[in-house]
């Protein structure tokens, strides 16, 4: 338990060196209640705004189909029904499609990087290969 505070002017450099350690502890118990409370809520608000990003997935999830029923029904004052509907589903394959190689470039390039692991065991097969190498 932390002491009150009290004027420390008229104590010795012996007894100020002596509450040292007593004031380090208190220090570092601070520190690590302030971290406490501050992941605790930190963590609540990032849970409740992922309960929003989950809300809000929702409504996303039920209004493509709404825009896609949308798209077809514009088509099919043009079309027949059965053909705006083939034509918005062949649509939705090719974006399918795009997004699909965009992700795979994507994958690709980050399996393609030496990752800090490899670098290290490299590091250390050079090092014990030949260690008076000029470079």
């Amino acid at each position: 338990m932390a002491r009150p505070y009290r004027d420390r002017a008229d104590d010795s450099l012996l007894t100020l060196l002596g509450d040292l350690p007593e004031l380090v502890t208190n220090l570092v118990k601070a520190e690590i209640n302030a971290a406490k409370a501050w992941i605790s809520k930190t963590s609540k608000d990032a849970g409740v705004g992922s309960v929003w990003f989950l809300v809000a997935l929702f409504f996303l999830f039920w209004a493509v189909p709404v825009i896609l029923v949308f798209a077809i029904a514009g088509l099919s004052s043009w079309w027949p029904v059965w053909l705006s509907a083939l034509a918005v589903f062949g649509i939705l394959i090719l974006a399918m499609l795009f997004f699909g190689l965009l992700g795979f470039l994507r994958f690709r390039k980050v399996l393609s990087r030496e990752n800090p692991a490899q670098a290290v065991a490299t590091d250390i097969k050079l090092a014990k290969g030949s260690g008076h190498d000029d470079f």
